[in-house]
């Protein structure tokens, strides 16, 4: 996948940008099959404007390779980007819960603008983990998401929950109903990415 951040417009000034991520709210973002890639993509722009971000990465995929090269692009050292971004990964869903619940501890030393959780909750389909555990363990992350509200960040959620056949989708739905914003993301011809809310209201191909 390959996408040109920097050409990205609308012939709708009035129409959200779809890279701009909404201030103290949780977005969820679906439907691509690369989602959990197409969050990379979010970087550029935010840590352009100074801004930190903590990234939880449950999919294990981000690339210091995509950031150096997004650094690159736009004259910088890859070094002042970094020093922008911390990581954390989870390899299980106990892992992704815990890296949740610690976020309020993390902010205290590392104040984070944007927060990005990514593959919440798929790493709970796990069939290896037993349906109560793995129920619990979700149910302790979504409140921890949830008790993050009242804070100052942008939260945005990264999930291919729907290419799933597991019988937890059920924890997609509560995703979704504590969301402030939903986007269903979808490849487009020439690499292109499709932006929809919701309410099925494109907001932007790109």
């Amino acid at each position: 996948m390959s996408l040109s951040i920097s050409a990205t417009k609308t012939d709708h000034p009035a129409t959200p940008n779809p890279w701009v991520l909404p201030d103290r709210a949780l977005t969820v973002f679906y439907g691509c099959p690369e989602i959990q890639r197409v969050s990379h993509y979010f970087l550029p722009r935010i840590l352009r404007r100074q801004k930190r971000v903590l990234y939880l990465d449950g999919a294990n995929q981000i690339s210091p390779l995509l950031i150096a090269r997004f650094a690159r692009e736009r004259a910088l050292e890859p070094s002042a980007l970094n020093a922008l971004i911390r990581v954390a990964r989870a390899f299980t869903c106990f892992q992704l819960t815990e890296l949740i619940r610690r976020v309020p501890k993390v902010l205290a030393t590392f104040h984070a603008d944007v927060l990005i959780v990514t593959a919440f909750p798929d790493l709970f389909f796990d069939e290896d983990v037993q349906d109560r555990p793995a129920r619990a363990s979700f149910e302790h992350a979504l409140e921890g998401l949830r008790e993050l509200a009242p804070l100052s960040l942008s939260i945005a959620v990264f999930s291919d929950a729907t290419s799933f056949k597991t019988k937890r989708r059920d924890f997609f739905q509560k995703l979704r109903n504590q969301a402030d914003h939903i986007v269903k993301v979808e490849p487009g011809p020439e690499s292109s990415l499709s932006f929809t809310r919701e309410t099925n209201t494109p907001l932007l191909s790109v």
